[in-house]
């Protein structure tokens, strides 16, 4: 079995290591699209603020990570897994943001 032929298996059906990796790159594959879309909203807020005081904004960050959180628990999803992962995220994020809306203002120069 390659990983494309993955038929969406849950963990219990799976029989053996290889079918386990196809099923956990079908669920990366899926991420990455997810996490494209969410970068595309990260640089439309890059474009959207006047001011690069607005890009890191601790209130939000907070609330993102307690949304994640319930998230987490609802979807059985650790939160020793589910908070480093989006605390990483959102400041990967920000990072990201930082360099888009710098690269907007020396383009406006």
């Amino acid at each position: 079995m390659t990983s494309t032929d993955s038929q969406d298996r849950p963990p219990r059906r799976c029989k053996n290591v290889a079918e386990l990796r196809a099923e956990i790159d079908r669920i990366d594959r899926a991420l990455v699209k997810l996490l494209s879309e969410r970068q595309r909203y990260i640089e439309r807020a890059a474009e959207i603020k006047s001011d690069r005081i607005a890009v890191r904004d601790e209130t939000r960050i907070e609330d993102v990570i307690a949304k994640v959180l319930d998230e987490a628990l609802k979807a059985g999803l650790s939160d020793e897994i589910a908070e480093p992962v989006w605390r990483t995220l959102v400041e990967r994020s920000i990072a990201f943001e930082f360099q888009a809306f710098d690269a907007k203002t020396q383009r406006s120069k």
